[in-house]
């Protein structure tokens, strides 16, 4: 095992997106442009996101029986990405909604996260070991947060770099936060938490100061077309996006985002360069549809930052 391992806790879901010109009113039906089925799921996208980026990746989570599952199966095996799953036949694979509004490509999402919902400590003790031997844990919020506490723990304990990447948001004490190298939500997640709004660049210096009081060792927050602000005791970087191409859609930027700081963390480039390298992987992916079939090769990432 080398040590440039990527541990990430989370969740697969098969994304369901519809595209219109706008979401119907309670009770209405409307007609959409176009819908997709693709592999979708925070933990999932960042696991594919990493190991395209060129991360050595092992993904822990829970799947069903069914026809989503052998779709998340064959994601993790072409991406080059080593399961550590249970399947479970009581239960289904996650699902997501996700409206996708036509002229500006951005969107709303419900998830349902099924078999992965139910992702406790037990899962989290079978792959102790792997946990604690990282050199990146990464997790987010989409299975419990008494299970990204737990594994954050172990991380934490065996020296691994911790990220959090708080989404979908929920309110979030010291004890979690202490455990984090980085926590790293975007404008709407750091609101949340902090209750500060995040509209400049200026906002997100006041909302990062708020998530290292609260016990963050550095908060990153992704602006989206401003790019991300990184803060820690030491320094403020705020690294702009890259221009690659028209938007098509936003849905895996933060994904995106999270995978390629996980590998550059793991090569352990200096954060400023680690930012690039972030910000250049997500700036590619908004140019394609898609959250996991968007994600940067690493040779396309080298190209943009060279």
């Amino acid at each position: 095992m080398s040590n440039k391992n990527i541990v990430i806790l989370g969740v697969f879901v098969a994304d369901t997106a519809y595209r219109a010109s706008r979401q119907p009113e309670m009770g209405e039906t409307i007609i959409g442009n176009e819908f997709s089925l693709g592999p979708g799921g925070k933990g999932s996208n960042q696991a594919v996101a990493a190991a395209l980026a060129g991360g050595n990746v092992h993904f822990i989570s829970r799947l069903g029986k069914d026809d989503f599952a052998n779709m998340a199966i064959r994601l993790w095996e072409q991406s080059g990405i080593e399961p550590h799953v249970t399947q479970h036949s009581d239960s289904y694979t996650g699902a997501a909604y996700i409206f996708i509004e036509n002229s500006s490509g951005n969107n709303a999402i419900i998830v349902s996260p099924g078999a992965a919902a139910d992702i406790n400590d037990d899962d989290i003790l079978a792959n102790r070991e792997l946990i604690q031997r990282s050199r990146v844990f990464m997790t987010q919020l989409e299975q419990s947060l008494d299970a990204a506490n737990t594994a954050l723990a172990y991380a934490k304990e065996g020296g691994s770099i911790t990220i959090l990447n708080p989404a979908p948001a929920q309110p979030l004490g010291e004890n979690i936060l202490r455990l984090c190298d980085f926590v790293t939500p975007n404008e709407i997640e750091a609101e949340q938490i902090t209750g500060i709004p995040v509209k400049t660049i200026s906002d997100a210096e006041v909302a990062a100061d708020k998530l290292l009081e609260k016990g963050a060792s550095a908060a990153v927050i992704t602006l989206g077309e401003q790019g991300a602000l990184f803060k820690d005791s030491k320094q403020i970087v705020h690294q702009p996006s890259f221009q690659v191409g028209p938007i098509v859609e936003t849905t895996g930027a933060g994904d995106a985002f999270n995978g390629g700081l996980a590998v550059a963390l793991a090569e352990e480039m200096p954060i400023d360069k680690a930012l690039r390298f972030a910000c250049a992987t997500a700036s590619i992916s908004v140019t394609r549809p898609g959250t996991a079939p968007s994600m940067p090769d690493r040779n396309e990432i080298d190209t943009l930052l060279t």
